[in-house]
């Protein structure tokens, strides 16, 4: 890990490998999020090398949350482009129903997984009974 200094206050920084560690992905699925812009590196060394920030590390979070859910790569950058327009203080109601959509659509998509999880819990209690 690395610590840069701004002019009032310090932020964390870390390079790839210590975003891999705290998220469990993989090095290759945070380059691939980097090159289709779902999560560009806020910024790079000399070297080249990414660095990403504390805000970096919470953007990821949200789309290695949206990942088991089925959400496509388009739409987890329409998700997060709301959200960050909604963070930074727009009160377009667009902003706000697409929020609702995918708060919906998550709902939906655990509440499938839940049945699923069932139906393969009662699967194994057949098969243990054999």
């Amino acid at each position: 890990m690395t610590s840069e200094q701004g002019s009032a206050t310090a932020q964390r920084t870390m390079h790839i490998g210590e975003l891999a560690d705290q998220t469990g992905l993989s090095l290759r699925t945070i380059r691939h999020y980097d090159e289709t812009g779902l999560l560009p590196a806020s910024t790079r060394t000399d070297g080249g090398f990414r660095v990403y920030t504390d805000a970096d590390l919470a953007r990821l979070l949200v789309i290695r949350s949206m990942k088991p859910l089925g959400f496509s790569l388009e739409q987890m950058a329409e998700l997060l482009d709301a959200v960050d327009r909604l963070d930074g203080g727009s009160e377009e109601p667009s902003d706000r129903r697409q929020l609702a959509s995918y708060i919906s659509q998550a709902e939906d998509k655990r509440d499938k997984l839940a049945r699923n999880l069932k139906q393969a819990d009662q699967f194994i209690r057949e098969l243990k009974t054999k």
